[in-house]
């Protein structure tokens, strides 16, 4: 989605810069400039260096909410015992970009809802001080993770 984003808009001109993690495709649109990542807590730190010199930023990244207390370095071999993983909060992007977000800035953010849809979404738009939201539902079939089709609903605050 985000790759998408980042090809309409330089497509039209726009000076796009995509902080993007690991994944298996890139832009075809050559102008876009590429900030590879490869940790949610990299994401957060280039995004927010970023934040301050645009006007709009698109948050489509479906950063992990939680990362590993203590990140293994090697393989975890099967013991035959439980294996407890301690997780923490990884740094909420959209609420960092929220609050550092001027008048001239458009912010917009995208939410994964699968109950409550709707509630949801208009709850996160306002409580991350987000300008407009994209809401992904998973009830719709053919559409979401695995296909070529999306089905959205665009939910915003008043623009003018």
């Amino acid at each position: 989605m985000g790759i998408a984003l980042a090809d309409a808009a330089a497509d039209y001109g726009a000076n796009v810069e995509l902080v993007l993690g690991p994944v298996n495709i890139l832009p075809q649109n050559k102008a876009v400039r590429i900030i590879s990542v490869t940790s949610a807590e990299s994401m957060a730190n280039e995004c927010k260096e970023r934040f301050p010199g645009c006007d709009i930023a698109i948050l489509a990244a479906a950063v992990s909410d939680f990362t590993s207390v203590l990140p293994a370095e090697r393989k975890i071999k099967r013991t035959g015992s439980d294996l407890i993983i301690k997780l923490k909060p990884t740094v909420d992007i959209a609420a960092e970009l929220g609050k550092m977000k001027k008048r001239n800035q458009l912010l917009a953010g995208f939410a994964l809802e699968t109950d409550n849809e709707l509630e949801n979404a208009l709850s996160k738009l306002k409580r991350k001080n987000l300008d407009i939201i994209v809401l992904n539902s998973l009830k719709e079939e053919g559409a979401g993770f695995g296909f070529d089709t999306n089905r959205i609903t665009i939910i915003s605050i008043n623009l003018s």
